[in-house]
């Protein structure tokens, strides 16, 4: 009698409790409940890992260019060989896109100071109408710049296997990367990785009103880089060599 009370006393003890603080067992509802504050913590705790993981891979790869990236044509010291990374030459609406105009300038800027002997200009090939290095091309040489001077990587389709080629392909272990800001920290990072000896120049940026979804994009595709180099990602094309004299 006294172990069936004393059993009694613990079920409904053990039961009184779930039902003050998670579920009880013979309640659907409760529990029905509980898996939503689960599916809600889970939830956030993957967001803060997440924010984390942003922040973190952002301050490292900014880190890894301070003294690094220059504004002025003038200071920025000779490389023998630059790079241009490749962009849409126009956006979605046929204008002229920016970012695509200020990096050409810039190659421009430092070809005709003597700051660059040659430049690789790296960028998107995959279609037959659609060639970011052949544009840039062309508007390098309505500028003035001798094309003699310029060559072409066609199989720039990120920034990750535009830097390795550069090394793999071009035989280049130092360089000046021409591209805005933001997108030359990440590319000085990567280039670090596989031991190249890079600075950039800065072309001019676009507000932040108009450069809000790209500068949004960047982030995530900084911590793409930490997860190429986690994964051994290779470039999509790699090919035979290409000789820079």
């Amino acid at each position: 009698m006294r172990v069936f009370i004393y059993k009694r006393i613990n079920k409904s003890f053990f039961v009184a409790l779930c039902d003050c603080v998670f579920l009880n067992p013979d309640n659907p509802a409760q529990q029905n409940m509980t898996l939503k504050r689960k599916f809600v913590l889970s939830s956030l705790i993957l967001i803060i890992i997440a924010f984390i993981t942003i922040v973190v891979c952002d301050r490292i790869i900014s880190k890894a260019a301070e003294g690094k990236l220059y504004n002025d044509v003038e200071t920025i010291p000779y490389r023998k060989v630059g790079l241009l990374l490749g962009t849409s030459r126009t956006l979605a609406n046929g204008n002229i896109n920016p970012y695509y105009w200020y990096r050409v300038q810039a190659a421009a800027e430092l070809i005709k100071k003597g700051k660059i002997k040659y430049l690789i200009i790296s960028g998107d090939n995959g279609r037959k109408d659609y060639n970011e290095p052949e544009a840039m091309k062309m508007d390098l040489s309505g500028m003035g710049i001798d094309t003699s001077v310029i060559y072409l990587d066609y199989a720039g389709f990120r920034t990750f296997d535009s830097i390795v080629r550069l090394k793999d392909i071009f035989s280049q272990d130092s360089v000046t990367i021409i591209s805005q800001p933001f997108h030359n920290e990440r590319a000085i990072y990567i280039a670090s990785r596989e031991g190249i000896d890079a600075i950039g120049y800065n072309a001019r940026d676009v507000s932040k009103k108009f450069g809000f979804r790209i500068m949004l994009r960047e982030k995530f595709a900084r911590v793409k880089v930490f997860w190429d180099y986690l994964f051994g990602t290779k470039p999509k094309f790699l090919g035979q060599k290409i000789f820079i004299p």
